[in-house]
């Protein structure tokens, strides 16, 4: 399969755009959470809720950890700040890793950050091969990877024994949906690829920076169904634990979705048909 090199070349344009829209006010004021040593993100909440059945004592605690797909670290700094250990962070975005670094500096957190495509991790990584009791990757990440069979391999490959995997992210249900409402718009089945152009980012209804724009518009997202999702894995010689669907997301993937800011989600109104808008996946190597 191609590696898709042009279009991954032109979302790495529009990573390094989003990050600094992101870092800059778009994911709130980063320099009052990187001096609250207790701020966690709402994201990294929700994933822990997924992850904790399956973790020594249900914690992170004395864990070694990976972060995929990290962008500009907030999540990651929450699961240092969780008690994980050797916590790594790996992105293909310099920029967003710049971010990354200047964040955890602030808060005085030991996090490593590494530049990567994360279809290719354990390349990246050479010398942490079978050594990370948790990888995790969540909220908008596999949809950017033209295919998962090189990513789920990575995965396997720097996992250690009895270390376990979880990937929160848009249901492919959304990717059908073109995140317009609930009529098909595209194929749900992966290996399809969907074009867009857009200057704005998902966090400027919600979050400061209303008035920021992305200088390099375009977008390649592919899709994934549980069939390839569930079998790459298990390709790769891991287990699957669970498998979950749920009714909140981390940004308005649809029109109609109302935010509540309490707990920085976004859910379909009561009024309307519920649908699953994240899924979960827990995998084990054995």
């Amino acid at each position: 399969m191609s590696n898709n090199k042009k279009e991954v070349h032109e979302n790495l344009a529009n990573w390094d755009d989003r990050a600094d829209i992101h870092a800059n006010g778009g994911y709130g004021d980063l320099n009052m959470f990187a001096a609250d040593p207790h701020a966690l993100t709402a994201t990294v909440k929700r994933d822990l809720a997924v992850l904790q059945p399956f973790l020594p004592g249900s914690s992170v605690a004395g864990e070694r950890l990976l972060h995929l797909q990290c962008h500009i670290g907030n999540d990651t700094l929450s699961w240092w700040r969780l008690g994980a250990q050797s916590v790594h962070g790996l992105d293909f975005s310099p920029k967003s890793l710049d971010y990354a670094r200047k964040l955890a500096a602030k808060a005085r957190a030991d996090i490593n950050y590494v530049k990567g495509d994360a279809r290719y991790a354990a390349a990246a990584l050479p010398d942490k091969l079978g050594q990370f009791d948790v990888i995790v990757t969540s909220a908008g990440t596999i949809t950017w990877l033209p295919d998962l069979k090189d990513w789920a391999q990575s995965i396997a490959d720097l996992l250690a024994p009895n270390g376990v995997f979880m990937i929160r992210d848009n249901h492919p249900l959304l990717f059908a949906l073109d995140n317009e409402g609930f009529e098909i718009k595209q194929d749900y089945f992966s290996g399809t690829q969907s074009f867009y152009e857009d200057d704005g980012s998902y966090v400027v209804s919600t979050k400061a920076n209303n008035n920021a724009k992305v200088k390099h518009t375009r977008n390649y997202n592919w899709a994934h169904d549980f069939h390839e999702i569930v079998s790459v894995l298990r390709a790769a010689g891991l287990t699957i634990e669970e498998l979950g669907e749920h009714q909140v997301t981390d940004w308005q993937a649809l029109p109609m979705l109302t935010y509540d800011e309490s707990k920085d989600e976004w859910k379909m109104p009561a009024s309307y048909p519920q649908i699953p808008l994240t899924f979960s996946v827990v995998a084990r190597k054995s």
